[in-house]
């Protein structure tokens, strides 16, 4: 490709300049700065451009009616100069060359000159002598020589076009990537030649560039397949500029297209990979956040829809979850649905068993052979005999084969060598297979998930004899307290913690006064509530003592002191009806609550006191005077402790839903559960409500 070619005529648009149809002059005649001198057939200046003044130092006045030999040439030149003069005027053939001349300072400027014989009208000669500077013409010589080189040995697709986005120029490059031949691209439309649709944000960033004249480098990525390689997906890297002549006039938009095939594959292998590691790390923190087996289940179908598939059942072996179930190794295996989850609406879901039916699939099914053999599957395309396979029975196939199911995997539920069920992942409307590196993920996931359903099964049986345990310490209200009318709750925890060691009690003291108390051993399990048991008859011990609270503190400090490795949080209250007065002490504990008619509920100012069991702090005892409708409400901290809300937060809410002192007691315990309960709080909940009622003989109790 020559380097005109590059710099065609009217490039730059349609736009005219002067009369109707002539394109506008080129920027590089006046970057040259031609020089004109017109010569009488005497060699005498007759007509003297400007651009020769600027070139040859001598103004028009100095110039004009001068001989040319004796104003511009050195004189061991003029005999060779007057010879070829009256060979242009005789012969009429022109000369050119590079010649050193004159100029107006004495130097000498090499200047490249044209030289040829006019005849006017009259039947006159003259001779026309253009000349511009010699080592600006050779820079230019050698700017396109280069660029043209470059151009078309580049390795870069290069595009010219015009400000009506025309093609004006394109390498071979670019030919190969388009598939066209340079004589297919040129004066046809960017949108012509580049028709698909992912073309048009190309073309919008062109015009932007051609607008605002700020370039764009790589700042889009086109992917798609070339004619010369159609069965290898390849990727463009597109950059623009805007291209102006020296005098800053727009001429079109150079486009740079470079292959970025390898750097684009491997950013996608890199985004990959950062995919597969944070479906791993998301499955760590989201997979086994409660001890329960269906909800392990669920969260395992949460991570992997829709990232790694479109539908996903997790079923476990029946004889895992029911110890009386038989474990068979011949016929079909029996399944337990545990979660299906799909990453839109299909009728596939009904393909799969809903949570918690029974299912048996046969010993030739897919399901059936991962469990046994406890080695995944993996399909890359399913075929229909594939899907049969797949599927519980027929129906179930075609549901599949309907919703477009065309890959799937399954993988074994595997915990401490022993198979627990199996992940059933498939993909329809992705169109891509399942590959090796998505069974990995699964793998993964199926693993962690399988572990945290071994230890939740496993967990059941410890949990239920401590909760069992934990209930069985907590006491049965007094049937009649004079001036009192008492309300409570005890819940567990629910999620993968287990039940700790809250605790409350009411205590009949002398004289018809009650010892009300609310407590929480720092742990959980057996031993924590083991610890409760503890702490819970020696204060009935000391409140027969008729201490004050501060005392039974101190001496519970005591005994805590001696069980290894717990400390435990309690307030002690002593109501005396008679006088109308709660003695109160705080061992570390969140404060009770006051309600009162006509007022808003608040948290009691008591002195918090350290923990039972670190030792070596008294306790203070703090009255106060309670009249007939006051409530006392005391709990632990798993009411009213969250992860996502600080506790002055959940404080104010407590105070909040209190602030209806006309409800029932019961009513009231039900509110507090239900609005700051959530069913995986992961600490158990001790509540005691406690209503002053006069204590006359005939006062009908308080619902």
């Amino acid at each position: 490709m020559s380097g005109a070619e590059w710099f065609p005529a009217g490039f730059g648009g349609t736009g005219t300049s002067g009369a109707q149809g002539a394109s506008p002059p080129s920027g590089l005649m006046d970057f040259l700065a031609v020089a004109a001198v017109l010569l009488d057939s005497e060699g005498r200046v007759v007509l003297w451009s400007p651009q020769a003044e600027e070139l040859y130092g001598y103004t028009a006045e100095e110039a004009l009616g001068q001989h040319a030999a004796r104003l511009l040439v050195h004189e061991e030149h003029r005999d060779w100069v007057l010879k070829t003069f009256a060979g242009v005027m005789e012969t009429g053939q022109s000369w050119g060359g590079t010649f050193p001349v004159r100029c107006r300072d004495g130097g000498t400027r090499q200047v490249e000159l044209r030289n040829m014989r006019l005849l006017d009208d009259h039947g006159d000669f003259y001779a026309l002598g253009l000349g511009t500077d010699s080592p600006a013409l050779r820079q230019v010589e050698r700017d396109v020589a280069l660029s043209t080189r470059l151009i078309s040995q580049s390795p870069i697709g290069i595009a010219i076009l015009d400000t009506d986005l025309r093609y004006v120029a394109v390498n071979p490059a670019l030919e190969r990537m388009h598939g066209l031949s340079a004589q297919e691209h040129l004066d046809r439309p960017y949108r012509e030649v580049m028709s698909a649709e992912r073309f048009e944000a190309a073309e919008a960033a062109m015009r932007h560039v051609l607008k605002t004249g700020v370039p764009l480098v790589e700042q889009s990525t086109i992917v798609g397949r070339p004619p010369a390689d159609p069965d290898r997906e390849h990727a463009w890297s597109i950059s623009l500029y805007r291209l102006e002549d020296t005098q800053g006039r727009v001429l079109g938009v150079a486009e740079l297209v470079t292959d970025v095939t390898d750097r684009y594959q491997s950013a996608q292998e890199a985004t990959d990979t950062r995919r597969r590691l944070t479906l791993i790390a998301d499955g760590s923190a989201r997979i086994g956040t409660t001890l329960e087996v269906d909800q392990t289940a669920q969260e395992l179908a949460d991570v992997t829809v829709p990232a790694l598939a479109d539908l996903v059942a997790v079923d476990v072996l029946d004889s895992v979850l029911d110890e009386h179930a038989p474990a068979t190794r011949d016929g079909p295996a029996v399944f337990r649905a545990l979660a299906v989850k799909t990453a839109y609406a299909t009728e596939a879901t009904e393909a799969a068993d809903p949570p918690g039916r029974l299912a048996a699939y046969d010993a030739d099914r897919l399901a059936a052979q991962c469990v046994r053999t406890g080695r995944p599957l993996l399909i890359h395309h399913a075929d229909p005999t594939d899907l049969t396979r797949i599927a519980r029975d027929a129906h179930a196939a075609l549901l599949l084969a309907r919703a477009g199911v065309h890959s799937y995997l399954a993988v074994p539920l595997t915990a401490r060598g022993t198979v627990l069920g199996f992940l059933g992942l498939a993909r329809a409307r992705d169109p891509r297979p399942f590959t090796d590196d998505d069974l990995a993920i699964a793998t993964d996931l199926a693993s962690r998930a399988a572990v945290c359903i071994d230890n939740a099964r496993a967990h059941q049986g410890v949990r239920n004899a401590a909760e069992t345990l934990q209930r069985s310490l907590l006491p049965e209200h007094p049937p009649d307290l004079p001036g009192l009318q008492v309300a409570s709750r005890y819940l567990p925890a629910q999620a993968a913690y287990e039940v700790g060691g809250d605790w409350y009690d009411v205590l009949p003291l002398a004289g018809d006064r009650t010892a009300l108390v609310v407590g929480d051993v720092m742990g959980s399990g057996i031993e924590a509530a083991a610890a409760m048991g503890r702490l819970r008859t020696a204060t009935a011990a000391f409140a027969d003592l008729d201490l004050e609270p501060d005392q039974v503190l101190q001496h519970l400090d005591t005994i805590t002191s001696r069980l290894e490795q717990y400390i435990a949080t309690c307030v002690y209250a002593a109501y005396d009806p008679h006088r109308g007065e709660c003695h109160i002490a705080n061992a570390g504990h969140l404060p009770p609550a006051l309600v009162r008619s006509g007022r808003h509920p608040r948290l009691l100012d008591l002195p918090t006191g350290t923990p039972l069991g670190v030792g070596g702090v008294p306790f203070e005892t703090t009255s106060l005077s309670l009249a007939p409708g006051d409530q006392l409400v005391f709990y632990t901290d798993g009411l009213v402790e969250t992860r996502h809300h600080s506790i002055d937060e959940r404080l104010d809410t407590l105070l909040h839903l209190l602030d209806a002192p006309d409800s029932p007691l019961e009513e009231t315990c039900n509110r507090l559960l239900h609005d700051l309960r959530h069913p995986d709080d992961h600490d158990d909940v001790a509540l005691l409500i406690a209503w002053v009622r006069r204590s006359t003989p005939d006062r009908t109790h308080r619902r």
